[in-house]
């Protein structure tokens, strides 16, 4: 047998055992009972959701899990697909995130004191379903500490995978539905890449069990390095960000195709991020969040560092995506960690289980894996070329107020592609003015979205609904007024 079909029938026995091990412990519907969502503290009486959340094993040997929310859709959910929703980070919170802040039916108030309905989220459109990844995210855990030492794109798109299977024996009644991924920042990494874990795993059909996978859209994902920080470099000069003469240096002394940047670029690029503290580098032209200790007022994660850290350490730091929210309220991290870390929430939310009567320490963004996760992939466009091949529906959309993940590197990486154009540039429009641009490629459609930064959902709520809309449906986005 050759070494690629015996590691392929290993993993499938890999997987099948957590699968057996996972649906064994009780039935699918005890267990969707068991996790079903009564009330959250502070939540609106109206509408009516049903939610649930909990833990789904991913490595029984290691006491590995992964927490997950999930949102039935508003209407007719028999029928609607599943959006697996990922935020990136590395380290950042699906659900503190995603779910609590953008694009989930309930949002957390300011200063954590309860939640508000989302009248633009997504479940309108789908069942919605939020999973905390890697492993030391959020109410994630494990119970192997090597683990931590380990994570890389692709553990976590391994153990993602895992939930899926896991979360859908748990759920059985979502199996035959189309099943897209979603995702935003450094989950341009983890999207494309669990879409080609399920990809290839749909066509070992005697080992592996299907899912429905029809697709993945990403929003100001990084994607490829070399664009990304030549974009990211490009847009600061372009919006008035850094002079004349701070653009020419950091572009005579940096080489973005290198993993490791020479002293002399990060001496330069320091420069170009400490010109992003003044302001909101996520959104450039939103408010900066000035509440004392909270963790988008106390400088750019990834941005301006310690000069005595080493070279290494600083080039990693650069590459990594600290999430730091723009938009509405730059200050949402305290009040959702507020909320979360309360006694009652976690209880309500079966998240304390491990520890009952206490609470876990939850975190919008997690510091350890921020520090340790190991940057193994520098580009994803083979991936784009084997899934567009594949024949999956891909979308990227890119808030063209984002400094971090620029649209200027978005666009490098599509013409990179080299696709055939399907439909030229244009704009769309959204309750009468201009909602953003989309251009068509036979393979990939790419989307902009007028003046949201880096969380579009959160910054643009009722456009993203649109946006979603559009992907899921097939329906064209406007054209006219």
């Amino acid at each position: 047998m050759a070494p690629h079909n015996r590691t392929s029938l290993l993993l499938g026995f890999l997987v099948l055992w957590v699968l057996c091990a996972e649906s064994s412990s009780s039935s699918p519907k005890a267990a969707q009972e068991s996790d079903k969502i009564g009330y959250l503290p502070g939540q609106p009486s109206a509408p009516l959701l049903t939610h649930f959340s909990g833990y789904i094993t991913v490595n029984q040997s290691h006491g590995r899990a992964l927490f997950y929310w999930f949102f039935e859709a508003q209407s007719h959910p028999s029928t609607k697909p599943l959006v697996l929703w990922l935020n990136g980070g590395p380290g950042c919170s699906s659900i503190g995130y995603g779910a609590a802040a953008e694009l989930g039916p309930l949002r957390v108030k300011r200063n954590g004191v309860g939640l508000n309905f989302n009248k633009y989220s997504w479940n309108k459109e789908a069942n919605l379903l939020f999973v905390e990844s890697p492993v030391g995210v959020g109410f994630s855990y494990t119970n192997t500490s090597s683990d931590l030492t380990t994570l890389d794109d692709k553990f976590v798109a391994q153990d993602t995978y895992i939930f899926l299977v896991n979360w859908l024996e748990r759920f059985p009644q979502f199996k035959g539905h189309d099943f897209f991924i979603a995702g935003e920042s450094y989950a341009g990494h983890y999207v494309p890449q669990l879409a080609e874990v399920v990809f290839d795993r749909n066509r070992d059909r005697g080992i592996y069990p299907r899912i429905n996978l029809k697709g993945f859209i990403v929003g100001n994902p990084e994607t490829n390095d070399y664009y990304d920080y030549k974009g990211l470099l490009e847009y600061a000069w372009s919006h008035a960000v850094i002079s004349d003469q701070q653009y020419e240096k950091a572009k005579e002394v940096c080489n973005f195709t290198q993993e490791n940047w020479s002293d002399k670029c990060n001496e330069a690029m320091s420069i170009v991020f400490s010109k992003y503290e003044e302001i909101d580098i996520y959104n450039i032209y939103g408010p900066r969040c000035l509440l004392n200790g909270s963790s988008s007022a106390t400088g750019i994660r990834g941005g301006v560092l310690d000069l005595a850290i080493t070279n290494k350490e600083r080039t990693y730091a650069y590459r990594r995506m600290k999430r730091i929210p723009g938009g509405y309220d730059p200050c949402y991290s305290p009040y959702s960690e507020q909320y979360f870390n309360r006694i009652d929430v976690q209880k309500a939310f079966h998240a304390n289980i491990r520890a009952p009567g206490s609470t876990v320490n939850w975190k919008t963004c997690s510091d350890p894996v921020f520090r340790t996760y190991k940057y193994t992939t520098f580009s994803l466009l083979p991936v784009y070329e084997k899934l567009i091949k594949g024949g999956l529906k891909i979308w990227i959309y890119s808030g063209d107020a984002d400094g971090r993940v620029p649209v200027i590197g978005s666009r490098y990486c599509i013409e990179a592609l080299k696709l055939p154009l399907k439909s030229p540039w244009r704009s769309w429009f959204h309750n009468h003015q201009v909602g953003g641009r989309i251009v068509e490629y036979h393979g990939l459609t790419f989307v902009t979205v007028r003046g949201a930064g880096h969380l579009v959902p959160l910054n643009k709520p009722s456009e993203a609904l649109a946006l979603i809309h559009s992907f899921l449906s097939g329906e064209e986005l406007p054209a006219q007024r």
